[in-house]
C-alpha cells in the first residue's frame, strides 16, 4: 500500500512560478508517485537571510510507492534537474528548494533526513498552504493538525496568497 505524505517547494530565483511548476511535472514524472495535489502559491519574504529575493512556496500532497531515502533521492534529483547545485549554501537563494514534511506517520531522523521536518511548525510560509491543503491532517510527533500548529505558530512573517499571472 503507499505512503502519503506532504512536501512543502520553494523558489526565489528565475521565474518563481514556472520553477514550481516544474518541479510539480518533474516529480509527477516519477511513476512511484501520484495522487499529486498542490495548494495555492504563497508569497514570503526570506526568514534568516534578509538580502535576497522573495519566495514563492507551495505545499503538495503525495502518495507514493518510494522508500523515505527513494523519495528523498528523487526530490534531490528533481532539485538538481531544476538548476540547484549540489552544494547548498544554508538559507540561501535557490530556484528550488524540495522539503519532506511527512512520510505516512513515520518519525526518522537521520543525518540525511528527520521526518516530519524538523522546522515545520516553525514556519508560516509551510502551515498556511498545507492548512489550506489539508487543515485537519494530524501531525506525526506533533499530534496536532496543521491547522492548530497555524494557530500556534510564533513566524509572524508576511506571508500571502500569490495572484497567478495570466498570460496574455
Amino acid at each position: 500500500m503507499p505512503d502519503s505524505g506532504f512536501l512543502s517547494l520553494g523558489s526565489n530565483i528565475g521565474d518563481r512560478e514556472s520553477n514550481l511548476a516544474s518541479a510539480l511535472t518533474a516529480l509527477a514524472t516519477y511513476h512511484e508517485i501520484n495522487d499529486i495535489k498542490s495548494a495555492s502559491y504563497y508569497n514570503s519574504p526570506p526568514l534568516f537571510n534578509a538580502d535576497q529575493p522573495e519566495f514563492l512556496n507551495t505545499v503538495i500532497s503525495y502518495k507514493t510507492d518510494f522508500s523515505a531515502f527513494e523519495l528523498f533521492d528523487a526530490c534531490q534529483n528533481v532539485e538538481k534537474l531544476l538548476g540547484r547545485s549540489k552544494k547548498r549554501e544554508k538559507n540561501s537563494p535557490r530556484t528550488i528548494d524540495i522539503d519532506i514534511l511527512t512520510y505516512g506517520s513515520s518519525y526518522l531522523e537521520t543525518e540525511q533526513l528527520t521526518i516530519p521536518h524538523t522546522d515545520l511548525a516553525n514556519r508560516k510560509f509551510v502551515l498556511l498552504p498545507w492548512a489550506e491543503l489539508a487543515p485537519n491532517f494530524i501531525v506525526p510527533v506533533y499530534n496536532l493538525t496543521v491547522s492548530k500548529l497555524l494557530s500556534m505558530c510564533l513566524d509572524t512573517s508576511n506571508v500571502t496568497k500569490h495572484v497567478m499571472e495570466k498570460n496574455a
